[in-house]
Order: structure tokens, then sequence, then C-alpha cells
């Protein structure tokens, strides 16, 4: 009989800390997961899933206009904020019962309070005051929004987190960042009527992404009546004597808007967790320290997800969860895999990448063939909307292997989920062309594309 109160204690009612604890109990396990907000995490409850239903929302005024050119007439339409709002909670509220119930199932005891290491197997809970003990302990909560607390005014500001939540849509907004959230709400608020400004310090939005996807989008929400100031940062915050807030910029001046959100990434969420008392490593950032395996280097304590700040995507968190279960629970050692993780940033245009951007591959390899098509998408012709699309692969000439695949346009992160296993299979160039087209489709550029682009050699274009 185990000399501890359960086999695992799961900190963090996220993506990954619900999937490790489900299925360590499913096997049978004595397992107790603590949760001090709402289960579902980040991701559904003021992430992924809000997100995605606001893109939707934020759709509908052009749908509308699309529709003139293929015949429809469409009446006066107006937007109820409050009423999307409201729809909105009782989505989240239905998808966290799901979690709850798959918990329950399963035979998990859900703790409804903030947990914290008192020691390597000993846990506090908060609520109750209690200590409880278990064998093997997961820390799985995740990341919270950066305050960017050393920004005067920073307190008059919003994140991602309250955007879920505003009582009313502002008329106007400044959101500071170049990453996916910032650009996401950039298109979203836009979308939904609001007069939108993105301000960035780099030279270019989305800074990990391809030149051609970032470059696209840019000018593609530019052309919607987005203003974009690059090469630019917030340098204070104030309340306007006449209501909104004056926001100082370093190269734009002053700049008056209703509200300003801050979406300058996210940081692990490990202050307070007590990780010194139990003698868990973290870096710099905060973010736990752990091995090929999610162990810490203490005995028996393991992390997952964007705590450990590895890859901050929730079905990652989720792999790690699972890998957790087949290396500890069932004699399987297994350690995420990392590589080649297909992504999408929900712009309008969407993006769907997978694999090396461009310049990553032409450092990476002595010669690279890049393959790109830029063209209006069919729905455009009927509409008279003047978008684009582009697709661009990269591929390795030394082995023909399609290295980065890369899509700016509608349901891009479709086609992105569907590239990921093609690119993990390891499929080359030749292997795409060999693939009948499905017509009339926009994806049937990634299969008729026979002639390269142009070429990079020794980080030199020919």
């Amino acid at each position: 009989m185990s000399s501890f109160d359960y086999d695992l204690f799961v900190i963090g009612g996220g993506s990954g800390g619900v999937r490790s604890a489900r299925l360590a109990a499913s096997l049978g396990k004595k397992v107790a997961i603590a949760e001090e907000y709402r289960f579902g995490g980040t991701c559904v409850i003021r992430g992924c899933v809000p997100k995605k239903l606001f893109v939707y929302a934020s759709q509908f005024h052009e749908h509308f206009e699309d529709a003139a050119g293929y015949g429809w007439t469409v009446g006066e339409s107006t937007f109820d904020w409050t009423k999307l709002i409201a729809a909105k909670d009782l989505e989240i509220a239905r998808l966290e019962g799901l979690y709850r119930k798959g918990l329950d199932n399963a035979g998990a005891e859900i703790v409804e309070s903030r947990a914290e290491l008192v020691g390597p197997n000993s846990v506090l809970i908060r609520k109750t005051g209690k200590v409880v003990t278990a064998e093997k302990i997961v820390i799985a909560v995740g990341g919270g929004a950066n305050p960017h607390a050393a920004l005067p005014g920073h307190e008059l500001c919003i994140t991602s987190n309250e955007a879920f939540h505003l009582e009313k849509l502002p008329r106007s907004i400044l959101i500071a960042g170049g990453g996916y959230i910032a650009v996401e709400f950039a298109n979203i608020f836009h979308g939904l009527g609001v007069e939108t400004t993105l301000i960035y310090r780099g030279a270019e939005i989305l800074s990990r992404f391809d030149h051609d996807m970032r470059r696209g989008l840019h000018e593609a929400m530019e052309a919607k009546g987005i203003r974009i100031l690059c090469h630019d940062h917030i340098q204070s915050v104030a309340k306007a004597t006449s209501g909104g807030l004056e926001v100082e910029t370093m190269n734009n001046g002053q700049l008056a808007v209703e509200q300003v959100m801050l979406a300058l990434g996210r940081d692990p969420y490990t202050k307070g967790l007590g990780l010194e008392a139990a003698g868990v490593a973290t870096n710099e950032r905060g973010a736990i320290v752990v091995d090929a395996y999610s162990r810490t280097n203490v005995a028996g304590i393991f992390a997952l997800g964007d705590v450990t700040d590895r890859v901050q995507l929730t079905p990652v968190a989720i792999h790690e969860a699972m890998c957790f279960i087949e290396t500890e629970y069932r004699n399987n050692p297994t350690s995420p895999d990392h590589e080649l993780i297909a992504t999408a940033v929900f712009s309008q245009p969407e993006i769907g990448t997978v694999g090396m951007s461009e310049d990553e591959a032409a450092k990476r390899f002595d010669e690279i063939e890049v393959y790109r098509a830029q063209f209006r998408p069919m729905k455009a012709t009927l509409s008279g909307r003047a978008e684009k699309m582009i697709m661009k692969l990269i591929v390795n000439a030394a082995d023909r292997k399609v290295v980065g695949a890369h899509i700016l346009g509608h349901d891009a992160g479709e086609m992105a989920q569907l590239l990921g296993i093609t690119l993990k299979a390891g499929c080359t160039k030749d292997d795409f062309d060999r693939t009948m087209a499905v017509h009339p489709t926009a994806a049937e550029e990634l299969v008729t594309m026979y002639s390269p682009s142009y070429r990079i050699k020794n980080g030199e274009r020919i």
C-alpha cells in the first residue's frame, strides 16, 4: 500500500494537466487535480477557443459585402457586442463542463483551489490549508499575459484576458505587439468596426514566420484599413481629460484612443508556486527546466505545457501529457516530438505554416528551391474583393525533401494541418508532383508548382 495520499497530483487544469490527470485515473491511479480558476486553461477559457469565435464574428461584415457579387441582396445589418459575449460565455461554460465530466468519469478528484508545492512530494491546498502528498506531481499551470509593468500607465491597459470580457466595444484601440495574439486581435477588432492601430517595435510583424507571409499579411491588413506602426513602441499611457487614453509613442507622437491592449508575450505562471521549497529549477524567464521526458531536476516532479516555455501551443501540451503517461505509467519511454509542428495564425487572411521559413532553410542547406505562387482566389472574382493568396514550398535541393510549406489565405490553417502530416512523413517535391490536383481548389497550387520560382545557393539567390 502506498504511503502517499495520491499516486499523482496535478497542479493546473488546462489542456496538459487535464489530459494527464484523466489518463492516469483511467489506468486506475489515485489522482487529484487542482485548479484555482476554471478548468480548460488558457486555450478554452481565455485563448484559442473564444478567440476563434471572435474571428468568426468579425468576418461577417465581409461576407455580407461579398454576397452582392453573387446575386444576394443583404439588408441593413447591425452588430451587438453583448450578444456575442453572452453566446461565447455559454459555449465556454459548456466546454468547461465537458472537461470536468471527463475527469469525473475517469475517477480523478477535482480540487477547486490554488495548490502550491511545499516539498518534493507535498502540496498545500490553499482553500483548506491541508497538505497532501503524492508519489508524482505534474505542474501544468501554463502562462499569463506579460503586464509590461515597467510601462508608465500599464494599469490603464488591457491584455487578451480582458478583451474577452469588455462591457462594451471600444470605438478605437491601439494594440501593442507583433506576435500572433496582437495580429489576430487587430483583425478581430477591425472586423467588428473598431478603428484599429497596431504598434510594434520590430521591422515587420510576426518575426518568426516566413517573410512572404509576414509582408503579405501586413499589406492585406493595411488594405483593409488597419494602421500598422513598425519600428515604434509605446512610451506611456495616461487618461485623457476628454475621456479615453493618451498614448505617447517613440516615433509617432501622441495617439488618442479609447482602449490600449498589450500583447507583448506571455510569461510562465510560476510565481508563488512554491518551486523554491521543492527545489525545482527554473530558467531566467521563470520557466521550469525539464529534460526530454518532461522531468524536472527533482525526482517525481514533472512539468508540461507553457510553464516549461518549450512550445506554447495547446496541442503540444496535450502531446507532452500523453508522453508523460506512456513513460511513467505504461513502461514505454516516450519523448515529446517538437519537430515540424504545424501552426496557424487566425488573422484575416489566415496564415498556415509548417517547417522552415525560406531564411531558415537557406542557412541550413547548401542549396534550396523555392516554389511560390500568388493568385486571386476564385471566391474573390465575383465578389470583386482585391485579395491575394500566397502559397510557398521550400525544398532542399540535395534530396528534394520539402522542408517548409507556407500559405496565406482562406482556410490556410486547415491546409496546414494536412501539410503537417505530409512533411512529417518526409515527402519530397516529387511526391507532390505525382499527386493529382483537386480542381477547382486553391490547394491544388501545392501540387501544380512544377518549376522553382528561384533557388538560393550558399545564401545567395540565383
